[in-house]
């Protein structure tokens, strides 16, 4: 439940702290004293919408705070724990929502900062707002739709169905895609397999343009090489056909390590060994270099067949890519995207096949969830019928009609149960609320056959039949009474404190035959004094409820007919309360 509420430079409050309670809290006062605002804080704490306009004049931000207590394995709790969020010492989820001057915003939980979108997932799982927006627009269709599914408890079944409908089209889509693209696949296909036969007639393999570059640099250059090889051979070993031996590395390398070889020095002997290894390393280069020289001949014929070859290699490398290896990776690129066309029309079979189930699947589902409807439908008649007997319309029937969607341009079709069906995400219904307004009338719309009265009081059945059905612990209502008087206002408040057993119920209300039945009674006031105008909350009891009462009753606080008058409906609230608590089924 809702345990506190603060609210901070919001419309016209300045400063207030709300101590809240289970049961029934009703918020009353005049005109323009701000009680909207204690709504409108409410729905920023369930994610709604930030507005600039919202912040108190001359203030640079308004600031929304609520401490809530709900059991540990409460799913807005573990959506906290998820979210990185904690409970607080006292086991309370602390809960906020900044609105700046400039009109963004910041939302806060558990001390975290988080989306505004997470305090709307959080909203819910423990709290619901019914407004008199939100009753009209339950004239709408698809609002009524979703009323009817949440107080069906459809939400599984909306869920299985949009999941095979969402596959269904992405499968129909595809389909309709690779379709209509078939003459663009098939020319694409053809110049991916001219290519790839062109390749397989020259088949390169990996890096082979490299070594063939090298080899031809080599076979070009032969007497170039000899020369620099024979020179480097020379100057470590010696020329082989000087008259006068010469005078070579490796020889010279010897005399030095057999000096020092003979004198007695440890030091120098060290440094004998090192020129020894540097002898052999001499020697193992003079050998390569010998054998280098050995194969080193000049092939015209090798060379005009690595340049053919060379020349092959460029035809594929000027159209497929730099390199030969980037031509082996178009080829791996074209066979991949070769089986994606699928030339041959096997992909688009298989496509097909799989639409064609994905459809069944979605009629299926489709079926099962105006089944649901349907029965749900039933009940929520039946529940809203005696719902308007309680407020005055007691010949009125309510009745929820669910009905195969009408025909939409562009909207794909199905077989559903044996009757084609428009479908669409949230299934292949429409939903009507018809109203028989009193015995012999025909049941109508309920837009086109209820008066302004009537129309107000069966919404407001219906949303306490809705808000009945709704698991969440809080429900907040926002003057849903307006147009309602007499003996329907005392049976609005009854059915209001009937719902506040089960749930912590609080009421924006004009109503004093609904404020009577309150288990605590806010009052805001409005002090006009300053240069703004300042509002704020305070809890009323006894003679200061009354006289509250009074000024609802007859706009004046002080009013002795209006404070007995008052008096009487506490009494009577109080008393029906009592007696209804005692009879209710334990």
């Amino acid at each position: 439940m809702l345990a506190e509420l603060r609210i901070r430079d919001l419309g016209v409050i300045d400063d207030v702290t709300i101590d809240l309670a289970p049961g029934l809290t009703v918020v009353t006062g005049e005109t323009g004293a701000g009680k909207t605002m204690v709504v409108s804080s409410l729905g920023l704490l369930l994610g709604g919408r930030a507005d600039a306009g919202l912040v108190r004049g001359g203030a640079a931000q308004a600031v929304v705070e609520a401490r809530i207590r709900l059991g540990a394995d409460h799913p807005a709790v573990v959506r906290a724990a998820e979210a990185g969020a904690a409970l607080d010492h006292d086991g309370e989820l602390l809960i906020g929502r900044t609105v700046l001057a400039g009109g963004r915003s910041r939302a806060h939980l558990g001390g975290l900062g988080v989306p505004a979108g997470t305090l709307g997932e959080l909203g819910e799982t423990w709290a619901t707002l019914h407004g008199q927006a939100d009753a009209l627009s339950l004239l709408r269709p698809a609002a009524r739709r979703a009323a009817l599914d949440r107080y069906g408890a459809l939400a599984p079944a909306l869920d299985e169905y949009r999941a095979r409908y969402d596959g269904w089209r992405e499968l129909a889509a595809r389909c309709a895609d690779i379709a209509a693209s078939a003459a663009r696949r098939r020319d694409e296909a053809e110049l991916l397999q001219r290519g790839l036969v062109d390749i397989g007639q020259v088949d390169p393999q990996p890096g082979e343009d490299e070594a063939l570059a090298a080899e031809a640099h080599r076979l070009g250059n032969v007497d170039a090489l000899r020369l620099a090889a024979q020179s480097s051979r020379d100057a470590l070993a010696g020329d082989p056909a000087a008259a006068v031996d010469a005078a070579d590395a490796g020889g010279l390398i010897g005399i030095a390590a057999r000096a020092l070889a003979a004198a007695d020095d440890p030091a120098l002997r060290v440094i004998a060994t090192t020129i020894a290894e540097a002898g052999v390393l001499i020697g193992d280069a003079v050998g390569e270099l010998r054998r280098y020289l050995d194969g080193l001949d000049a092939d015209p014929a090798r060379l005009a067949v690595v340049e053919a070859r060379r020349a092959a290699l460029r035809s594929l490398t000027r159209t497929y890519g730099a390199t030969v290896d980037d031509v082996l990776a178009w080829v791996a690129d074209a066979r991949d995207r070769l089986a994606l066309l699928d030339p041959s029309g096997a992909t688009l079979d298989r496509l097909r096949a799989d639409r064609d189930a994905a459809a069944e699947a979605t009629a299926a589902a489709a079926g099962a969830l105006s089944r649901g409807r349907a029965d749900a439908a039933s009940r929520l008649g039946t529940a809203v019928t005696a719902e308007l007997a309680a407020v005055a319309m007691p010949d009125a029937l309510a009745r929820i009609d669910v009905h195969p969607r009408a025909a939409t341009e562009g909207a794909p079709v199905l077989d559903v149960d044996g009757t084609p069906r428009t479908l669409t995400r949230d299934g292949g219904d429409d939903v009507d609320f018809l109203l028989v307004a009193h015995r012999g009338a025909p049941a109508r719309p309920v837009e086109r056959g209820a008066s302004g009265g009537e129309l107000s009081r069966v919404m407001l059945a219906l949303e306490v039949v809705l808000a009945g059905a709704d698991p969440v612990p809080t429900m907040v209502f926002d003057e849903v009474d307006a147009g309602v008087g007499g003996a329907a206002a005392t049976e609005v408040g009854r059915r209001l404190a009937r719902l506040a057993r089960d749930h912590q119920v609080v009421v924006v209300t004009h109503l004093p035959q609904v404020a009577a039945y309150a288990d605590r009674h806010l009052v805001v006031t409005k002090d006009a004094t300053g240069a703004v105008g300042r509002s704020g909350v305070a809890a009323v009891e006894g003679a200061a409820r009354a006289r509250e009462l009074a000024r609802m009753l007859a706009g004046l606080a002080d009013s002795e007919l209006g404070q007995a008058h008052a008096e009487e409906l506490l009494s009577a609230a109080a008393r029906d309360k009592q007696s209804r608590r005692h009879s209710a089924p334990p």
